[in-house]
């Protein structure tokens, strides 16, 4: 499943400049169709293409951006892949999370994000009932395994999809590589999913933005938090949909792997935060605003490792947001 990455301020983050005061140094650069920022306390300097070689790795494994790429060629029906140990620890964490959320994250529904017209593949005009009852058929998790190393599918046609959780484990393994170092204290961002570790160069905690979700396309800020030794990412359908020229109508992003139609949710915006893996709080926050918001509330309460911060519309169109008793915010 594709999904926008709602922007987070940074707050303070880069203050220091590229070679800031206490041994703070920062990287930035381009991954993964978006950028990324890098801010570490570190006596031992790391330079960007030491960065870069990791995100090509995880380009080379899980990009369906380019087309040679493992999972572009396993979409396009070669067997004979032998997937990585990346690839690999991506599809565990995926199938853990897709029977946590019964189904709300659903890697496999790509094919369907392609058909709306979301993904890099063929989009298909005039969707209608027969087509989409169609393309379920090779929907869901479950119908895919690994083998010898190897992905069986139980369709030919399923299409995988890690386009929902790849940001966020690109940022876990640049973080797993600064800790290599023995840095304890950074915070990486890529495309918005963060993963701070220990204290900023002000020796605080990592403080975080959470944005609006503005209409017009303007940005501010909703709220704040702080991250200690955490993970965030957010999910939101504010920003990116299309519209029906016949109808007018606008269709989110976020595809539905039951119904196979945009999510009718009511939820504007997603932020997950806990100590798991930002690859783990990237993907709950798609399921999130897969679910709406009663959903989410209810399986949030049954998951107290995760915080989270929720905008939503009410009834009456009215913006309202919800915030789980284990986060502290700052307003």
């Amino acid at each position: 499943m594709k999904k926008i990455f709602a922007f987070l301020w940074l707050i303070s983050l880069f203050a220091c400049g590229k070679q800031g005061n206490n041994n703070f140094n920062r990287l930035e650069g381009l991954a993964l169709g978006t950028s990324y920022h890098i801010t570490y306390k570190n006596a031992i300097k790391i330079n960007e293409n030491e960065i870069d070689s990791l995100i090509h790795l995880v380009n080379r494994s899980m990009s369906t951006y380019i087309p040679n790429s493992d999972i572009s060629k396993i979409n396009q029906g070669d067997t004979s892949i032998v997937i990585d140990d990346l690839f690999f620890e991506v599809f565990n964490k995926s199938d853990k999370i897709y029977k946590e959320t019964n189904g709300a994250f659903d890697p496999t529904v790509g094919v369907l994000v392609n058909a709306w017209g979301f993904g890099p593949g063929k989009e298909l005009n005039d969707l209608d009932q027969k087509q989409i009852d169609s393309l379920l058929t090779y929907v869901g998790f479950h119908k895919l395994a690994i083998k010898n190393q190897k992905i069986y599918k139980a369709y030919p046609q399923m299409y995988l999809d890690f386009n929902a959780n790849a940001k966020g484990f690109a940022v876990d393994l640049i973080g797993r590589y600064l800790e290599s170092k023995h840095s304890e204290n950074y915070l990486i961002e890529i495309g918005g999913e963060i993963r701070a570790r220990g204290l900023n160069e002000k020796n605080k905690p990592w403080k975080i933005a959470i944005e609006k979700p503005n209409f017009d396309g303007s940005r501010s800020f909703q709220t704040a938090i702080e991250l200690k030794d955490e993970s965030i990412a957010t999910s939101g359908n504010y920003r990116k949909f299309k519209i029906d020229p016949k109808t007018g109508k606008k269709y989110a992003h976020t595809i539905d792997s039951k119904t196979g139609y945009p999510s009718k949710s009511d939820l504007l915006s997603a932020s997950v935060i806990s100590n798991i893996d930002c690859a783990d709080v990237d993907a709950y926050a798609t399921a999130l605003m897969v679910m709406g918001f009663d959903k989410s509330k209810l399986f949030l309460e049954k998951h107290d490792e995760l915080k989270a911060f929720l905008i939503y519309s009410d009834d009456d169109g009215t913006i309202k947001t919800f915030t789980t008793s284990n986060l502290e915010i700052f307003d």
